[in-house]
């Protein structure tokens, strides 16, 4: 919840390869105070059924600049082994899962709610600054 004095912040993840919330992703917050700043850890959360982190941290005051790191090669692992479980004849031999990890860095002010989708799939991702 944002105040006066400082922003918050909440996202959620689709999955746009299946058309569903993509559950179980380990998503971490940091924030700095100005550009030339350290980043500082707050902690992290993970994907409910919906997509959702419910309980992200609060940013300290005089946050200026927010990142959120997805881990998402565990998600895709995982559903990777379920297809092949499901179809072991279209097993894919393809050398992973092509981006791992998405940190995705933004500005924020005081007294603003910032919600940041990740749309998501195995061969690219998009944010936007939601509502």
């Amino acid at each position: 919840m944002s105040t006066s004095t400082t922003a918050s912040v909440s996202t959620h993840i689709l999955d746009t390869s299946v058309g569903r919330p993509a559950e179980g992703v380990a998503v971490h917050l940091a924030a700095r105070a100005g550009r030339e700043a350290d980043w500082q850890a707050l902690g992290g959360s993970a994907t409910d059924a919906d997509g959702r982190c419910k309980d992200l941290p609060a940013l300290p005051e005089g946050t200026t600049h927010v990142r959120l790191d997805f881990a998402v090669e565990p998600y895709f692992e995982k559903k990777q082994a379920d297809a092949q479980q499901d179809a072991p004849a279209n097993r894919d031999s393809g050398a992973g899962v092509f981006f791992p990890e998405v940190a995705i860095t933004f500005a924020v002010v005081p007294g603003e709610h910032y919600h940041v989708p990740l749309l998501l799939n195995p061969f690219g991702y998009s944010v936007y600054r939601g509502s």
